[in-house]
């Protein structure tokens, strides 16, 4: 039987033998925010349904593509669009993406989401710097089988999200006069949206923003020793904060409506990670 190891491999070796730069950073595009990926110049783009034993995307606002090129000379991979567990994928197929990006070289991982806002100085458009996280859904990637190809069987989720890399990304959203508060990010498995009881548990339980998505890919880059970088998009306040039905339209609409500001901040932020990852 094929293990998770020669799949994640035959996959990243696919990539590789087609791309002409390897790239040292990657990003993984949240629901409304794929318009970044064509910023990149020189790009290879690979759809899933092309690499082998790939995870395909079947949600509205997922390209399910992987771009490969540069912005401003920084080699770049970039996943527009991702999977998730409500699409009937367990937590590995979920983390496969991220095992095939730390297999072809990346050290960095910038991890992009829609999310609902839950800490009442929030509002619709915001972006916000993930500080840590709470697995709601008490799956994990790297349960079951252990690979020590991907590293060790237990390991260190303190600084799950860089603090390093966090004092960057607000650094370079204060030179461009972007708003970027922190908070802590709770992870449900959806597809429904929460009850407004849910959310007011969660808001007790620490939680600024809720979300179906990053938590597991987090998990297994960190296991590959992968530094990440989490930023939230608030699409929508959460349940029992607005009045109005939650819907994915609203959450693609304002995915698109904040996509400039995104992509300015974004593409300011890389070379500086770029350039903090080599002095690393």
């Amino acid at each position: 039987m094929t293990s998770e190891f020669e799949k994640v491999s035959a996959a990243a070796d696919f990539v590789r033998a087609r791309i002409r730069t390897v790239p040292s950073l990657a990003v993984v595009l949240g629901s409304g925010l794929g318009p970044f990926a064509d910023k990149l110049s020189g790009a290879e783009v690979f759809p899933y349904g092309e690499i082998p034993h790939f995870p395909q995307s079947t949600v509205p606002g997922h390209s399910g593509r992987m771009v490969v090129g540069e912005i401003h000379g920084v080699p770049l991979a970039v996943m527009q669009g991702r999977v998730h567990g409500y699409e009937g994928y367990s937590p590995q197929e979920v983390a496969f993406p991220i095992r095939v990006l730390g297999l072809l070289g990346v050290k960095a991982l910038v991890v992009t989401n829609a999310a609902g806002g839950i800490r009442m100085d929030l509002k619709q458009g915001d972006l916000v710097l993930i500080s840590d996280h709470i697995n709601f859904t008490q799956r994990n990637p790297v349960a079951g089988r252990h690979e020590e190809a991907f590293g060790p069987r237990f390991f260190d989720l303190t600084e799950a999200y860089s603090r390093r890399l966090r004092s960057l990304a607000a650094r370079t959203a204060q030179d461009l006069g972007i708003s970027l508060p922190e908070g802590v990010y709770l992870c449900v498995t959806g597809p429904s949206f929460e009850t407004p009881a849910e959310i007011r548990a969660f808001r007790a339980l620490g939680a600024d923003l809720v979300g179906m998505s990053t938590v597991q890919e987090v998990i297994a880059a960190r296991q590959m020793s992968i530094e990440v970088l989490g930023i939230s998009c608030v699409t929508n306040m959460a349940a029992g904060i607005q009045s109005e039905p939650l819907s994915h339209e609203e959450v693609i609409e304002t995915g698109q409506r904040v996509a400039q500001r995104f992509t300015s901040f974004l593409t300011a932020l890389l070379p500086v990670l770029h350039q903090e990852s080599v002095k690393a």
